[in-house]
């Protein structure tokens, strides 16, 4: 469900977006509006949903992880049970960051992160391959890294 957001809330969220951790004052002079405001304005756009959470943005290489990868994996076939068993694997493992459900030759997309090369290839091979009814994962190491953001373009901010 899409929130009915006004030019305020997405110059809110926008500001949010690169300074997750700014003081109401600072968000109300970048937005243009008082610091209770916006304190109202965080409030409701927590309560509706539109601000899932706030985190902290880790360098994957500061904390030893220096293998990404992003995996395709298919699945010998689409029942339920498969499906739902491969799921529940990849939400218990935290080097899977991402997990989606995708259209294509592979039934699922996942973003990994290791420690080096042996992690990665032990976790493919004695954990990934492993869940039952998964047929195949073709793997591609990221050598360098262009672009990444957790910014969503914003209309009108």
């Amino acid at each position: 469900m899409e929130a009915d957001l006004d030019v305020f809330d997405l110059r809110l969220l926008a500001a949010l977006q690169t300074d997750g951790r700014a003081a109401a004052s600072a968000l109300a002079d970048r937005v243009g509006l008082s610091p209770s405001q916006i304190s109202r304005r965080l409030a409701r756009l927590e309560e509706d949903g539109v601000i899932e959470r706030y985190a902290a943005l880790l360098k994957p290489e500061a904390v030893g992880l220096s293998v990404l990868a992003f995996s395709n994996v298919s699945l010998e076939r689409h029942a339920e049970d498969l499906v739902h068993g491969f799921e529940a694997a990849v939400m218990n493992w935290p080097e899977i960051l991402e997990c989606y459900s995708v259209t294509g030759e592979a039934d699922f997309v996942l973003r990994i992160v290791a420690g080096d090369l042996k992690a990665f290839a032990d976790f493919l091979m004695l954990r990934l391959l492993r869940i039952p009814g998964v047929r195949s994962a073709r793997s591609s190491i990221v050598l360098h890294r262009i672009k990444q953001t957790t910014a969503l373009p914003l209309q009108s901010a």
